[in-house]
C-alpha cells in the first residue's frame, strides 16, 4: 500500500473525529431551513450532487489567479479572480456540508478533513486578497500559492471520498445488471401482505416488493437505496390516494414507488424499478432491458 493510501486509510478509521463530526452534522441539519432548500443543495433537481459543479468556479478562478501572478500585467486580473473565488466559495461549501452531513461515519471523517483543508485554503485566499489590496503583491502571490496547496489537498481528500469511499455516487446503479434479464418467480401473490414492504431477490439483486392496499398492483424496486445503500425493504410506505412512496430508514430519502423518482433527498438518483407480471396467481419480476426506461409496468 502506498504512503498516501495508508494515510487515507488511517483517516477513515480515525474515530476520535466522530464527536466533532456529529456535532457539526447536527448543526448543519438544524441550519438548513426546510426540505426544499436541502434538496436544492443536494442536487436532487439535477439528478446528482451539485457540489462538484459549484467547486469548479472558485478552484478554477484561484488556479487562474496564480497563473496570472507569473504573467506580466496580470496582477489586477489575479486579484479580481481571487475575489471571484471568495464570492462563490460559500455556495460550494454549503452544498458540500449538506451532502457530508448525511454520509456514513468513515466517510464523514475524511470529509471533515477535506472541509478543514478547504477552509484553510479560503482563509489564505482572503489574506492574499487583503495583502494585494494593500499593495503587497509578492506576499499576496505567496499566500495564494499556499491557499492553492491547501485546496489541492482538499481536492485529493474529496477525490478519495467520492471515488474510493463512494460518497455521493449512485449505490443502486448496478442493480439492473446484477438482476439479469430473465423473469424471476417471486412466489404466490398471496404470500405478499397488502400494504407492507417485503424483501425478495431478483437474480443477485435484493428488491423490495410492495402490494398496494387499493388493488392497483404490485411495485418492485431495488432495495439498496441509491444514496448510501440503505435497505428500503425496512422503510416505511405512505399509501392511499395518489402515488405511494417509500422512505429509506437510514437518511430519510423518499422515492415514488411507481417510477423510483426521488421526491426528497439526500438521494439524487432514481431508484431502479422492475417490470412485474402476475400469472396464475404468482408474481414475477424482471429487470428492464438495457437502454429502456426504469418504469414499473404490468405485462
Amino acid at each position: 500500500m502506498s504512503v498516501i493510501r495508508a494515510l487515507f486509510s488511517r483517516l477513515e478509521n480515525a474515530r476520535p473525529l466522530d464527536p466533532v463530526a456529529e456535532a457539526i452534522a447536527g448543526a448543519v441539519h438544524s441550519t438548513i431551513p426546510n426540505a426544499r432548500i436541502a434538496d436544492l443543495l443536494h442536487g436532487r433537481w439535477l439528478g446528482h450532487p451539485v457540489h462538484p459543479i459549484l467547486v469548479q468556479v472558485p478552484v478554477g478562478a484561484w488556479i487562474s489567479a496564480s497563473a496570472l501572478d507569473f504573467t506580466p500585467g496580470g496582477r489586477n486580473a489575479s486579484r479580481r479572480l481571487i475575489a471571484l473565488g471568495l464570492l462563490t466559495a460559500p455556495a460550494a461549501m454549503a452544498a458540500g456540508f449538506a451532502d457530508w452531513a448525511d454520509l456514513e461515519p468513515d466517510q464523514r471523517r475524511v470529509g471533515l478533513v477535506h472541509a478543514a483543508a478547504n477552509t484553510v485554503g479560503v482563509t489564505l485566499y482572503a489574506a492574499s486578497w487583503s495583502a494585494r489590496k494593500n499593495g503587497h503583491q509578492v506576499k499576496g502571490a505567496g499566500l495564494a500559492l499556499l491557499g492553492l496547496a491547501a485546496v489541492g489537498l482538499g481536492g485529493a481528500l474529496g477525490g478519495h471520498l467520492a471515488y474510493s469511499q463512494a460518497g455521493g455516487v449512485n449505490h443502486a446503479e448496478g442493480a439492473m445488471r446484477r438482476a439479469g434479464d430473465r423473469w424471476i418467480d417471486l412466489g404466490p401473490l398471496s404470500d405478499f401482505p397488502i400494504g407492507e414492504p417485503v424483501r425478495r431477490e431478483v437474480g443477485d439483486t435484493t428488491v423490495v416488493v410492495y402490494r398496494r392496499a387499493n388493488g392497483d398492483g404490485v411495485h418492485v424496486l431495488a432495495s439498496e437505496c441509491s444514496h448510501v445503500g440503505g435497505p428500503l425493504h425496512e422503510g416505511g410506505v405512505t399509501d392511499g390516494p395518489g402515488e405511494p412512496r417509500i422512505t429509506c430508514p437510514w437518511h430519510g430519502s423518499v422515492f415514488r414507488l411507481v417510477d423510483g423518482e426521488p421526491l426528497r433527498g439526500p438521494a439524487t438518483a432514481c431508484q431502479p424499478v422492475f417490470r412485474t407480471e402476475i400469472a396464475a396467481g404468482r408474481l414475477r419480476a424482471r429487470a428492464f432491458a438495457e437502454g429502456s426506461v426504469w418504469k414499473n409496468a404490468e405485462v
